[in-house]
C-alpha cells in the first residue's frame, strides 16, 4: 500500500493554503447571505399609475441604498385596495402611506411614522370640468363622483365624510383606482365631478389641468408618511430616516423628493396623525 508523506513545513503551507481560502470564503458567504436576508420590500401607495411610480421612487430607493447601506425592493400595487391588503398584512418592511392608511397600519401591525413633509399640509379637493354649470357643492347630491379607492383619504374619505356632515348630501361613488384616473373621468365628462388632492392634481398634464376647476377643498391635515414595520432593526430604521432628512437639504435630493412630493422631509410619529384617527371616518359609506 502506498503511503503520501509531506514534510511539516509543507503542509503547514498547504494547511495555510486551506486556511486562508477558509478565512476569505467563509466571510463572503456570510455577506451573501446576509444581503439576502436584509432586502426590504418596500410600498407606495398607488395614487398614479405603477409606471410613474418606478420612475418616482427607483432614483430615491438608489439613493437610498447610497446612503444607507441597505438594500431595497420596489413592490408594485396596481390598486389602492391591493396596497391596503399587502400593509394590513404586513408584506411591506417600509412603505408611503395615506394619513387614514396610518392609523390602521398601526393598529394593525405596528407600523411606525419616520418622515412625512414638513412644508405642506394634505388636503382634499373635488373638482368639475371648467365649464360645467355645476357652481355648488349641493348641485352633486346623488350625481356620479369618481373617487380613486374607499379609503383614499383626501382624495375620497375626507371630502365624502365632509359633503355628508356639512351638506348632508351623498354621491354616488365611482372608484377609478388612481388620481390621474379620477382627473381624466371628470375631463372626459365620464363623471360630474372626481375628488383628489391638491398636490396630484398639480402633477397632471397641463392639457388635462386647463380643463378643471376646483369646486371644493377639505380640511388639511398632516401628508403622507414614510413608515417601517416594527420587524426593522431601530438602527436601520434610523438610518433611512436620517437618509431622507439629509436628502431633503440637498439640490439633488429635493428634486427626487419633490417628486413624491415631499419638499422638506421631517420626523413623523404617531401623535401627527392623532386628528385623523378622531375623525371616525369608518363611518363613512
Amino acid at each position: 500500500m502506498r503511503q503520501f508523506w509531506v514534510r511539516p513545513g509543507k503542509f503547514c503551507q498547504a494547511l495555510g493554503c486551506v486556511c486562508v481560502i477558509i478565512g476569505i470564503g467563509s466571510p463572503l458567504k456570510a455577506e451573501i447571505i446576509e444581503h439576502q436576508k436584509h432586502v426590504y420590500r418596500l410600498g407606495v401607495v398607488p395614487q398614479f399609475g405603477q409606471r410613474k411610480i418606478f420612475r418616482i421612487w427607483v432614483p430615491i430607493i438608489e439613493r437610498l441604498e447610497r446612503e444607507t447601506g441597505l438594500k431595497f425592493e420596489l413592490v408594485g400595487s396596481h390598486q389602492i385596495p391591493t396596497f391596503e391588503k399587502k400593509f394590513m398584512s404586513g408584506k411591506f418592511d417600509f412603505a408611503y402611506m395615506n394619513p387614514y392608511h396610518v392609523v390602521h397600519a398601526n393598529s394593525s401591525q405596528g407600523y411606525i411614522p419616520l418622515v412625512r413633509d414638513g412644508s405642506r399640509k394634505l388636503q382634499g379637493i373635488i373638482v368639475v370640468r371648467k365649464d360645467d354649470l355645476i357652481k355648488e357643492v349641493k348641485a352633486l347630491s346623488g350625481k356620479p363622483v369618481a373617487y380613486p379607492s374607499a379609503k383614499a383619504l383626501g382624495a375620497s374619505l375626507l371630502p365624502r365624510f365632509e359633503l355628508k356632515e356639512k351638506f348632508n348630501i351623498t354621491t354616488k361613488p365611482v372608484y377609478v383606482k388612481t388620481h390621474t384616473s379620477v382627473y381624466l373621468h371628470v375631463a372626459q365628462t365620464l363623471v360630474d365631478a372626481g375628488g383628489g388632492v391638491v398636490s396630484t392634481l398639480e402633477q397632471q398634464h397641463p392639457r388635462v389641468r386647463k380643463l378643471l376647476r376646483i369646486l371644493y377643498y377639505t380640511k388639511s391635515v398632516n401628508p403622507h408618511p414614510f413608515v417601517a414595520h416594527p420587524r426593522v432593526p431601530a438602527a436601520h430604521m434610523r438610518k433611512v430616516q436620517r437618509a431622507f432628512i439629509n436628502m431633503s437639504k440637498t439640490k439633488a435630493g429635493k428634486l427626487l423628493l419633490q417628486k413624491i412630493p415631499m419638499k422638506t422631509a421631517v420626523t413623523a410619529t404617531m401623535s401627527d396623525y392623532e386628528v385623523v384617527r378622531k375623525l371616525n371616518l369608518q363611518k363613512v359609506k
